[in-house]
């Protein structure tokens, strides 16, 4: 049986060119022009994605917005992006869909260290 083990137990041996699906809570309140108005939960998610990344990690962040019926622009995570890039200091790369072609071929073309949301 495998022994449970948290991120921090994780080295770059570890991680290094794997791909790494992290959940992460990015419900941010957004005003009526789509802008962050609080983006304490994404400041609370930098470390280990950051952690993740230095250790040369290729990471899958899953979110939601609010609480959609279907896709919904309202709730799409694009707004995010910006102030992730930001925090991160790396190119953070959005998918449309969490699954498909597309999502494959944006997953297959992660670098060491990239972030896809």
């Amino acid at each position: 049986m495998a022994t449970k083990r948290s991120v921090s137990t994780l080295k770059e041996g570890d991680l290094k060119g794997k791909r790494v699906f992290v959940r992460v809570d990015l419900n941010v309140p957004l005003d009526d022009n789509s802008k962050i108005t609080d983006d304490t939960r994404i400041r609370a998610a930098v470390p280990t994605i950051k952690y993740l990344t230095g250790y040369g990690a290729k990471v899958i962040l899953a979110s939601h917005l609010g609480r959609p019926k279907g896709v919904t622009p309202k709730y799409s995570l694009k707004p995010l992006v910006p102030r992730l890039t930001e925090l991160l200091g790396v190119d953070v790369k959005m998918a449309n869909d969490s699954i498909g072609e597309e999502v494959e071929k944006l997953v297959a073309s992660l670098p060491e260290g990239g972030v896809l949301l």
